[in-house]
């Protein structure tokens, strides 16, 4: 498979060794620049991004050394190749420590640099890979507008949680909660103004909640918040801070709501104290949620409370 093409940078203060890697990095296809030494070098690398610095130590001025401290400062991606014919072991791993990616002896060995520079871009390509093999599975599990964690991956969380509970012990509270009329807001002002107060809500659930919790959006108005080892009364605890929250919160042109401002019902529900499984203590959660609803809003109910 061919390379893929690079931009690099020579830094060395021997003509020859400049023109040697110009000539081999250049048949590889890769575009390459070269200076005399670290103070040109600076400059370059403050006006242009590079893939990689190839730079000897031992230079007049500026050494190699404060140049693959310089590149690291700037670009910490830009991975950098020290070469000489002077340094000792020591050297070589105190590079390595300030961050160099690799270490050449002179003379240059030019299938060995060939080998350097294929099996760099080779790891640089798999480290983008997995950017975006990460990436897609945050979006896979992420409500686009909300940023929370979405319908599925929220029923997965939930489950593992039930898991751990059913194995080690303890208890898992689940709270649903639910915009009080969302709907009348979203027609009176609008599809985007609907979807910044949705975003806002998002943002002071998450806030409010705590780092154990997991924090999704269910559906429309609706969230939902997995709260990990937490008896019933401190979901309750934490849904009445987090009811408190979003009426004290400032939403605009909110004075269309019934009460003037934006308001939330939780209904609570807890395993194993609820339920048996997940399903039942979602069942068990939209139960208490809709009593809460029905019930005049923005307040809270525990599934089983009187």
């Amino acid at each position: 498979m061919p390379a893929i093409p690079v931009r690099v940078l020579v830094v060395d203060d021997e003509p020859t060794i400049r023109q040697l890697l110009t000539d081999v990095l250049g048949d590889e296809g890769h575009h390459v620049d070269t200076v005399s030494g670290g103070e040109e070098a600076v400059i370059k690398l403050r006006d242009t991004r590079y893939d990689f610095v190839i730079t000897d130590l031992m230079m007049p001025g500026m050494s190699g050394i404060q140049v693959l401290e310089t590149v690291k400062q700037l670009d910490p991606e830009t991975e950098v190749i020290v070469m000489t014919g002077y340094a000792s072991l020591n050297t070589a791993v105190e590079c390595m420590k300030l961050g160099a990616a690799d270490y050449l002896n002179k003379p240059i060995n030019i299938d060995e640099i060939r080998i350097i520079i294929t099996r760099m871009i080779e790891k640089k390509r798999l480290q983008q890979k997995a950017k975006e093999v990460d990436f897609y599975k945050e979006l896979s599990r992420t409500d686009g507008l909300t940023q929370l964690y979405n319908h599925k991956f929220f029923h997965q969380l939930l489950a593992t949680e039930i898991a751990r509970s059913r194995r080690y012990g303890g208890e898992v509270s689940l709270l649903m909660v639910d915009v009080d009329y969302f709907k009348a807001y979203n027609d009176h002002n609008g599809h985007p103004m609907g979807d910044a107060a949705l975003q806002k809500v998002a943002w002071i659930l998450s806030e409010t909640s705590r780092d154990v919790d997991s924090v999704a959006r269910y559906g429309g108005e609706e969230f939902a918040i997995i709260a990990p080892q937490t008896p019933k009364r401190g979901a309750v605890e934490l849904a009445h801070r987090l009811c408190k929250k979003i009426e004290a919160a400032d939403f605009e042109r909110s004075e269309v709501m019934p009460h003037g401002n934006f308001t939330i019902s939780v209904g609570v529900a807890t395993y194993p104290q609820d339920s048996s499984d997940k399903s039942e203590l979602i069942e068990r959660a939209d139960q208490a949620l809709y009593q809460a609803k029905t019930a005049g809003r923005n307040r809270v109910v525990a599934y089983g409370s009187s």
